[in-house]
């Protein structure tokens, strides 16, 4: 019988991601919108990692579940590392993209364009029944801003964040290759050897 692994996030787009690169594990993979009691975590920490923690042991131990908690960002050295923890709601809301992406272009419009460097940030948190931490994983992916958008896919800073060995954006990258790629999938697959064996 599979373990249950409950993802600690209501965002639809981040929850799919997870699952699509953590499908072929021996688990049973739920997220939040199926635990209405579930408390919102307050992600106050100062680092992903802080607030990646926070997610995992809060959740698991109000629902005494394996628990991941996980925690991403757009660092831009040039902008002293912001949007940094604050990447979802850059510009005020929770989880507004458009107005995040202008923010962030309005900042970098001033600098020259070797100053566009950016990378994204992931760091993963698993957590037991208990609440205790049993695992921490950190990814990166670099890549520079663009001036404009270019794809549809992916979420957040996506569509502006180009991966110049592929010549793509994230927005513009297939699901797989994505994956392949990305900070989330880094960090995830740094989990791998734990999550196998959780039961």
């Amino acid at each position: 019988m599979a373990t249950p692994l409950i993802v600690a996030t209501r965002n639809p787009k981040k929850r799919r991601e997870i699952l699509e690169i953590l499908g072929d594990l021996p688990l049973e993979l739920h997220d939040l919108s199926e635990f209405p009691q579930a408390l919102e975590v307050v992600e106050d920490g100062g680092t992903f990692e802080a607030n990646a923690r926070k997610k995992a042991v809060e959740t698991a131990a109000a629902l005494g579940h394996w628990v991941l908690g996980e925690d991403s960002g757009l660092v831009v050295p040039a902008l002293n590392g912001r949007p940094g923890v604050h990447s979802a709601r850059y510009a005020g809301k929770q989880g507004d993209d458009a107005a995040n992406n202008a923010r962030l272009l309005a900042e970098l419009a001033p600098l020259p364009d070797d100053r566009r460097a950016a990378y994204y940030v992931s760091t993963a948190a698993l957590a037991d029944p208990t609440g205790a931490v049993r695992a921490v994983a950190e990814g990166r992916c670099h890549g520079v801003i663009l001036k404009e958008f270019r794809g549809q896919g992916g979420f957040g800073y996506d569509p502006l964040f180009l991966i110049p060995e592929w010549h793509q954006t994230f927005g513009e990258l297939s699901p797989r290759v994505k994956h392949a790629l990305s900070h989330r999938a880094r960090a995830l697959e740094q989990l791998r050897p734990v999550l196998v064996q959780i039961q």
